[in-house]
């Protein structure tokens, strides 16, 4: 079957749900502690492990290279999730299906780390991003990358992240890339999330003060210019697609392209089987291709 993302707005239910849709934020927590405790996977391939872009031990990126040599590539640029506490750049989910996927095809991946609660929030965390995304563009050339067709891609608190740069570019300090693709974020409007019922990881991530939720939204943070954005959503959290709805709607109504891609798979299925799910990942592909190819 082959799957098709359109320029318009559209979701896509791809899969068989396993889970009650509206089985509550206990489910969800679960969901997020068990994407957080992803194994180191192990990878096939060329990798630059641990190149730094600043000075704490954390500010690390590992980087997958093609078989074979690359020249002018397209970069996939990862932020892995966690409950901006936990999480790392080298866990199972994060690189063991994507980087023989992306590389296979000639992609470099970029897989980064970044602080964690609670020594940094989580608009330090996006600087935290947005600095590394700076020095990946910086030294892709030398890894035959070409520093103008990145694509940022997050998991979970990492979908947050790279939203959050989308929406706000001023945060991303001049770095420039082609498109967003946000796998399942449960925090695209913050101050809707806090004002609901939700897990207690939102509120050691956010607190308690309106004036941060709004200012770490990427629904608040909206500006002219926000990136073409493809965001996955688990149908099995119907907050999580909610929002996602939600915040295409803003982007769309700034003048940004947006999809949004439902998935009948759990919060941490969706990171983990992109590059090794045929459907799912032909569809976020295509919106991939759409953004190379423009």
């Amino acid at each position: 079957m082959r799957h098709r993302i359109p320029v318009g707005a559209l979701a896509i239910v791809l899969g068989a749900t396993t889970f009650r849709a509206d089985a509550g934020p206990l489910r969800d927590r679960l969901l997020e502690r068990q994407a957080a405790r992803g194994e180191r996977g192990a990878v096939p391939g060329k990798a630059l492990r641990d190149i730094p872009y600043g000075s704490d031990p954390r500010l690390r990126f590992d980087v997958y290279l093609p078989a074979q040599a690359a020249s002018d590539a397209p970069v996939i640029f990862m932020v892995h999730g966690g409950g901006w506490r936990t999480g790392d750049k080298a866990e199972t989910a994060v690189v063991e299906n994507k980087v023989p996927y992306f590389t296979g095809r000639g992609y470099l991946l970029v897989s980064i780390n970044y602080r964690m609660l609670p020594d940094a929030d989580p608009l330090v965390q996006a600087q935290d991003v947005a600095l590394a995304l700076a020095t990946a563009q910086r030294k892709a050339a030398s890894w035959g990358g070409d520093p103008r067709r990145f694509i940022l891609m997050g998991h979970s608190a990492g979908a947050h992240l790279v939203a959050l740069l989308s929406a706000r570019p001023s945060l991303a300090a001049g770095s420039r890339w082609l498109g967003t693709v946000a796998l399942d974020s449960g925090a695209l409007d913050v101050p809707d999330l806090m004002e609901h019922r939700h897990p207690r990881l939102y509120d050691e991530a956010f607190g308690s003060d309106p004036v941060l939720w709004r200012k770490v939204s990427p629904a608040h943070a909206l500006q002219p210019g926000a990136q073409p954005m493809l965001l996955v959503c688990s149908s099995q959290r119907d907050s999580a697609c909610r929002q996602a709805h939600g915040f295409a709607q803003r982007l769309r109504a700034g003048g940004s392209r947006a999809e949004v891609l439902e998935l009948a798979r759990n919060h941490r299925e969706i990171n983990l089987q992109l590059g090794a799910d045929h459907g799912y990942t032909v569809a976020v592909q295509a919106f991939i291709d759409s953004l190379i190819r423009q």
